[in-house]
């Protein structure tokens, strides 16, 4: 039986939500990865350092079998200097949303005015706090984050030593951002190497691969797949796994979010194998974090293995990516 081996694996971009639905999704991220960077748009959002802790402890109340570090995050607001060196000890970055953008972020930024937010910037850049972006603008789906490229370069240019992660990129536009600023890195989800818009609405509509922001071209996930698979030093996986229940999936409504974390793993060990770079996989689902981010978690070794692996249709209320389907590995062991 064929078998890859990874160590410390990490997933740099993590929906846990609360309540319920927190028991139900923070262990199976917990079973696979050593740890991951948790996104803080709860209802309320995380925006204080009681909320940080307060949230961090709740997320280790559901995982007490398994070694799993949550490195929790704030909901972007104007902080002043003195709060963000209060809490810099308790978070591993601060998320910004544009307002309204996905789930939960009405309280987002609404205009990108650089005085407004100097205060800020410049003290996350002083005290080394990352700057993670969720990047698209309010016109057509399609052109949102390219679009956003323009926010990018203002970001980078004004706040040259501010970290700033562009997540769940999708688009061409934003991996030829990564080599024009040196302080422009990636996340890079596993179902954008994989979908494409066809996959969402190309037959019938299938509402488990929507998400935002939303699949694209086949050059975009072309050109994902060229720096994920040759493990560009500047990204790292994020799986962007976004629970919802399956009544708020299967609607009229439906809410944007691919829930992947059970088998994240398993699906980028496939689509590296298919481009024979399996020996790249390491590099880029926890060695370029581990760098970019400047943390080292606690051991942790996944085998996994070559074999036929049928999804589970449901975890929960949570209908995961491939429900029901057989996929080409599994998890064999976790030490």
């Amino acid at each position: 039986m064929k078998t890859h081996t990874l160590l410390m694996p990490l997933d740099m971009h993590l929906h846990l939500r609360d309540g319920v639905m927190l028991e139900t999704v923070a262990p199976l991220s917990a079973y696979s990865f050593s740890g991951g960077i948790v996104m803080p748009n709860l209802v309320p959002p995380v925006e204080t350092l009681e909320d940080v802790r307060a949230y961090k402890e709740r997320i280790m109340a559901t995982i007490p079998n398994d070694y799993f570090e949550p490195y929790m995050t704030l909901f972007y607001k104007n902080y002043d200097k003195k709060f963000l060196a209060s809490v810099s000890n308790d978070i591993m970055a601060i998320k910004l949303y544009p307002a309204g953008i996905t789930t939960n972020s009405e309280g987002g930024v609404s205009s990108f005015n650089i005085e407004e937010m100097r205060e800020t910037l410049e003290a996350m850049s002083i005290l080394g706090i990352p700057l993670c972006v969720h990047g698209e603008s309010d016109g057509f789906v399609m052109d949102r984050e390219a679009e956003f490229m323009s926010v990018y370069e203002l970001l980078a240019k004004n706040f040259p030593d501010l970290k700033i992660i562009m997540e769940h990129i999708t688009t061409k536009e934003a991996v030829e951002m990564l080599d024009k600023y040196k302080n422009l890195y990636a996340t890079i989800t596993v179902h954008h190497l994989i979908i494409t818009l066809d996959d969402v609405v190309g037959g019938m509509m299938m509402p488990h691969n929507f998400c935002k922001p939303i699949a694209k071209r086949p050059e975009d996930k072309e050109a994902l797949l060229s720096v994920a698979l040759n493990a560009h030093p500047k990204v790292m996986f994020g799986s962007d796994s976004a629970p919802h229940p399956q009544d708020k999936k299967e609607s009229a409504g439906c809410a944007a979010g691919v829930f992947s974390a059970p088998i994240a793993l398993q699906l980028l060990c496939d689509v590296f194998e298919k481009h024979n770079k399996l020996e790249n996989l390491q590099t880029f689902v926890s060695d370029n974090a581990q760098s970019i981010y400047k943390i080292c978690p606690e051991f942790k070794e996944i085998i996994l293995e070559k074999r036929d692996f049928i999804v589970p249709n449901i975890y929960g209320t949570v209908v995961p990516m491939y429900a029901g389907k057989t996929i080409n590995w599994a998890i064999q062991s976790v030490e």
